[in-house]
């Protein structure tokens, strides 16, 4: 997959990309929502050669990586999952909205998808604020269900369907 915005171009990693994923993925702050532990430089060049289902989010302009989306199979070939990090110099500019959202037009126009999930905790009111730009609906809240260190994280749950996807954006024109 490779889609472009009017700023960004979300497309696969690739090996040039490690010292700029490192940049972010190392930080405990960027990581703070996120179940894995700031990454190493190893674990960056493995996310890198393995992580198929995620993509580098650059600026078109500067050809910088902000980011990354992963999108990947979530029960059979017609659900997904997406999900989004960024760096923090990038938060509060509009990049994740705007990537996930071409992600999703990408999904339903392109792959026929039937239905998009994401998750997120609820102390973190960006991530599900972009979720409901997306016109992403809240369909549950699962308690203490991701063991963290010595502590269990609750989840939102949000998904939209090709339905909803199409509806919402005939309402935008």
């Amino acid at each position: 997959m490779q889609v472009t915005t009017k700023r960004l171009v979300i497309r696969p990693f690739k090996e040039g990309d490690a010292d700029a994923l490192y940049s972010y993925t190392s930080n405990a702050k960027t990581m703070h929502y996120l179940p894995e532990e700031p990454f190493t430089r190893q674990e960056v060049a493995c996310f890198i050669a393995t992580k198929n289902e995620a993509y580098a989010v650059v600026l078109q302009k500067s050809d910088a990586l902000i980011g990354h989306i992963v999108f990947e199979r979530y029960f059979g070939d017609h659900s997904y999952e997406i999900g989004w990090v960024f760096h923090q110099d990038y938060w509060g500019k509009g990049y994740a909205t705007e990537a996930a959202a071409a992600v999703l037009t990408y999904g339903f126009e392109e792959m026929g998808l039937h239905r998009v999930v994401a998750t997120c905790q609820p102390e973190n009111h960006a991530s599900y604020r972009i979720m409901e730009k997306l016109g992403m609906r809240r369909e549950g809240l699962f308690l203490q269900c991701i063991p963290y260190r010595d502590t269990w994280w609750d989840e939102y749950s949000y998904a939209i369907l090709q339905q909803e996807y199409y509806e919402k954006k005939q309402r935008l024109g």
